[in-house]
């Protein structure tokens, strides 16, 4: 039998049987109609199946081929909801988006029985408390940004990461901002510019300018001095951010499909409405790192005296090198510089550059944080920094490498109700965030949605004025890499301040650094060129090394 008729052609045939057969028996007795339509929609698939050409599974296993594409479009779903365990990273566990959560809902955000992390595995990190805890009751903790400009910020030390109206729906945009407005954070806009949505709310915008120069280009994709004026002088943009590159997919540009440019997209990224618009990997108002510096002085005149940095994630430590050097040779420098994470992403992104292209937070992190130091310009810049950030400690450890506040996109998102689901770029997001389909998005409701904004921004900002004050502190910037403690193996642990390298103020200037980073590509960066020193140009010439 099974030579005539193999088993995976059974399904298909019983359809055709069972067609043949309830058809005239039906129509005979005036019963049962479905059936032998139930058989006919079955048998039809199953011809399909056999007649086309693209899966061969499917013409292998007619019918019964389209069970597991059924079971498999659901999978990711079936693993994150009954496999996989609570504290399981997969970007984000289930612990760390439930604290989010109830924390944006204002409800109660404690745990019962002990911590269910792995205490004893390598990798466990923790903060030492002291004998001496601190109250703590100014808990808004501020950082001032720009001290020599006109018109300096003092930001909150926890806010809103870029994330593009376009990316994120409307009443997402609209949600986001109306919290900022409400906790007295700011709005990183993201590089598709500010939109209606965007200033609705009245809330602090951090203008982010990406290679696409939306908000201020010209027709043929150039930056516009006119357009970037209109926009910069909105007393709701507290700060301009150039993009470099972002954690999420760095040094890669993006093609947004003519049919996804809307007329309310177009109008916020001043382009044609329908049309295909193009974010090139590269900058054109600037090529060279003195150039860059040139043009953060520029938009800082043209802004009136506003705040200038820029935000990128660390690829070639040379080039980051060139702009410090940059820096020292011309005298202009930055307001602030945001270090994006590798793990960063909020939307979609060729898998080889979420997984394995740019510089983990971490490490990123600890590169600027030392150069600066090291150059003695770092009480000159501020430092954000940027990286699945979603919880307290997240910040406090963020801190003590470094930076001076925390910005967050993904907890913002959950906040808004995100659940994970892994569709940003399908545009059929459950959950209204990252969606156009106005179907979709505006069924989140942005009264209940900005609450929880407000309400995760202030209980996160609680928690972290909590965990310093256990831990005898009075200030967030007291945090230093003495405070966190991370398990090397089952039977060590080491604070930051031991494990990781921090060079002392001035060690780069006189050449003292005891750094193989440093060491060897400091003295070869140039000022005047992003290009790769001559000691790595000669290596990419042969495989004879």
């Amino acid at each position: 039998m099974e030579k005539f008729l193999p088993s995976r052609y059974r399904v298909y045939v019983l359809s055709i049987a069972g067609l043949i057969v309830s058809l005239p028996l039906s129509v005979a007795y005036d019963l049962a109609y479905w059936v032998p339509a139930a058989f006919a929609v079955l048998a039809l698939l199953g011809t399909y199946d056999l007649i086309q050409r693209q899966h061969t599974v499917s013409r292998n296993y007619p019918i019964l081929a389209n069970i597991r594409y059924f079971l498999e479009s659901f999978g990711p779903e079936i693993r994150q909801y009954f496999i996989q365990s609570d504290t399981e990273e997969r970007p984000f566990s289930r612990e760390q988006r439930a604290i989010v959560y109830q924390r944006a809902k204002n409800t109660l955000d404690k745990r019962p029985f002990g911590s269910q992390l792995p205490m004893y595995e390598p990798g466990f990190e923790w903060m030492n408390h002291s004998l001496k805890p601190v109250e703590i009751v100014d808990r808004d903790f501020r950082i001032e940004i720009g001290k020599g400009c006109k018109q300096p910020y003092r930001a909150s030390i926890f806010n809103i990461s870029a994330m593009s109206f376009g990316s994120l729906s409307a009443n997402a945009i609209l949600s986001l901002n109306t919290g900022a407005r409400l906790g007295g954070f700011f709005h990183d806009t993201g590089e598709g510019s500010i939109s209606r949505y965007h200033r609705q709310p009245g809330g602090d915008l951090v203008w982010e300018i990406g290679s696409g120069y939306f908000g201020c280009r010209n027709p043929d994709g150039s930056f516009s001095e006119q357009r970037f004026v209109e926009n910069a002088a909105l007393d709701q943009v507290k700060m301009i951010e150039i993009k470099l590159s972002q954690g999420a997919k760095p040094g890669h540009g993006g093609i947004l499909p003519g049919a996804k440019v809307t007329a309310e997209i177009a109008e916020a990224r001043g382009v044609p409405m329908g049309e295909d618009v193009v974010s090139p990997a590269a900058h054109s108002a600037f090529h060279t790192p003195v150039e860059l510096l040139e043009f953060v002085d520029r938009l800082r005149a043209l802004s009136g005296g506003k705040p200038v940095g820029f935000k990128l994630a660390i690829g070639h430590p040379w080039e980051w090198f060139a702009i410090v050097k940059a820096m020292l040779e011309t005298g202009r420098r930055p307001d602030f510089i945001v270090v994006d994470g590798g793990e960063g992403g909020t939307g979609a992104a060729p898998l080889e550059f979420i997984n394995r292209l740019g510089m983990p937070l971490t490490e990123a992190l600890l590169l600027v944080h030392n150069t600066l130091v090291g150059t003695s310009l770092r009480e000159h810049i501020a430092l954000g920094a940027a990286g699945k950030i979603t919880s307290a400690f997240n910040i406090a450890r963020t801190l003590a490498l470094g930076a001076d506040w925390c910005n967050a996109a993904r907890g913002y998102m959950f906040a808004l109700g995100c659940i994970q689901s892994l569709s940003c770029h399908s545009g059929h997001c459950p959950s209204g965030v990252a969606t156009q389909d106005p179907r979709r998005g505006n069924k989140l409701d942005v009264t209940d949605k900005s609450q929880r904004v407000f309400h995760f921004h202030q209980n996160t900002v609680d928690a972290l004025a909590n965990l310093i004050g256990a831990a005898g502190l009075k200030h967030p910037s007291e945090l230093g890499p003495e405070h966190i403690i991370r398990r090397v193996s089952k039977n060590e642990v080491q604070s930051y301040l031991d494990m990781y390298h921090f060079l002392e103020p001035g060690a780069l200037l006189k050449g003292q650094t005891g750094h193989a980073v440093f060491d060897k590509y400091w003295p070869q960066a140039d000022s005047s060129s992003f290009d790769p020193p001559q000691l790595i140009a000669r290596l990419r010439e042969t495989k004879l090394q």
